[in-house]
């Protein structure tokens, strides 16, 4: 089992006066930063805030972290250290690369996205419309929000290029099977995006054995700070145009990298990787027997609040009530908006989000008011019995 108390000392934000009588409900937003992240961001700025690279000591120092962080991350991810890219965000990754397929396409071509996205993997490749590119979507069940794999079959052909989907959405939750997506998508001879944002937090996912060829996911929602990190496999990406400097285009990590990255910040994502190794090591066991603990410990919790809600009158519980099949981020449509309700919830001591989430469509697509949105409840390993014990507690209050 998971050493909650172990977990908790890691993150120092469950120390703090201001936030000690409150339950962070809103992970799916951003997560708490953990130690080792805080202290690499620390020692960098105050060590090492020079430029990388040069031929002095506090630079080479400074240089070395910035591999580290790459070298690191990729090795738990099961990729090469060059397939791996750092950005701003997650959405500016995904229109840097929506450019490179503008100019790899042909008009006529297609590309797949899907109505259960977050606005992050489906606006950027939507707007290639612009170019002559064909977009088809695959819509989810407008009852249960599920992706049918079935139901993609009869969008591939010759000319799809693309197909981008996400590991979970960010108010469905409900986990894609990306393995047996990704297989479809290949078989007909497209390459795969698939948004990771809303399942990394959960455990980052072995990206060679998904068989992606781009993986998008963001380091401030994984206990780090506010990066977004790519994975593009070899092989696209030296097929795509160089999105960089023309200086830079040789070098496979830096192809999507238009700006500089911010270096201190891509030197504190060193520290997810610490973190997760002290887990490891505290627990006996590897990276990817931490997902695992992850994974078991949120789905113990995540099952007491689904229960919760589930049947509620005025209520209507978005994705799957088994927590076996989805990730703890609960997003339920209310009779009301559900930033109301989250406001409420914020004077029971429980810190949540109300709105749509930049997944509008999702909610369209799913019959409900856009404009009214819905509350959503969202935690992560660190989370705690008492916590969620708590929150259902004001939630009974509240609905």
């Amino acid at each position: 089992m998971l050493d909650i108390d172990f977990v908790r000392a890691q993150f120092p934000a469950f120390d703090v006066d201001a936030l000690k009588d409150q339950a962070f409900f809103e992970n799916a937003g951003g997560s708490y930063a953990c130690q080792p992240v805080i202290d690499r961001l620390t020692r960098y700025c105050v060590e090492r805030k020079v430029q990388p690279y040069a031929p002095y000591a506090a630079s080479h120092a400074a240089g070395a972290e910035m591999d580290e962080a790459r070298a690191r991350l990729s090795a738990l991810l099961g990729v090469q250290p060059a397939e791996l890219s750092f950005g701003p965000s997650t959405t500016q990754n995904t229109y840097v690369l929506a450019q490179a397929f503008r100019r790899f396409m042909l008009p006529g071509e297609a590309i797949v996205v899907t109505n259960q996205d977050h606005e992050a993997n489906s606006g950027p490749w939507r707007r290639l419309a612009e170019d002559g590119i064909e977009i088809r979507e695959w819509r989810m069940d407008p009852d249960t929000g599920s992706l049918c794999p079935d139901a993609l079959e009869n969008l591939l052909d010759e000319k799809v290029r693309l197909v981008c989907f996400p590991h979970c959405s960010n108010v469905v939750g409900e986990i894609n099977p990306v393995v047996e997506i990704t297989a479809r998508a290949h078989a007909a001879g497209a390459f795969v995006c698939v948004d990771g944002v809303s399942y990394a937090p959960h455990g980052l996912p072995h990206v060679g054995s998904l068989g992606a060829d781009i993986y998008l996911f963001s380091a401030y929602k994984t206990y780090g700070p506010h990066q977004g990190i790519m994975v593009i496999r070899q092989a696209l990406a030296e097929a795509l145009p160089n999105q960089a400097h023309h200086f830079n285009g040789g070098t496979l990590y830096k192809r999507f990298t238009p700006a500089g990255p911010d270096h201190a910040q891509v030197a504190a994502c060193a520290g997810i990787a610490d973190y997760i190794d002290a887990l490891a090591a505290h627990h006996g066991t590897d990276s990817g027997g931490v997902h695992d603990l992850m994974r078991a410990h949120e789905v113990a919790l995540l099952q007491p609040l689904l229960d919760a809600v589930k049947d509620r009158n005025s209520v209507r519980l978005l994705g799957p009530a088994r927590a076996e099949g989805r990730a703890p981020t609960v997003a339920l449509a209310l009779n009301r908006p559900g930033a109301e309700v989250a406001a409420e919830l914020a004077a029971h001591g429980i810190m949540a989000g109300g709105g749509d989430f930049y997944a509008g469509r999702a909610l369209t697509g799913l019959g409900l008011d856009e404009s009214r949105g819905v509350l959503r409840l969202s935690f992560v390993h660190y989370t705690s019995q008492a916590e969620v014990a708590r929150l259902i507690d004001a939630l009974d209050a509240l609905l």
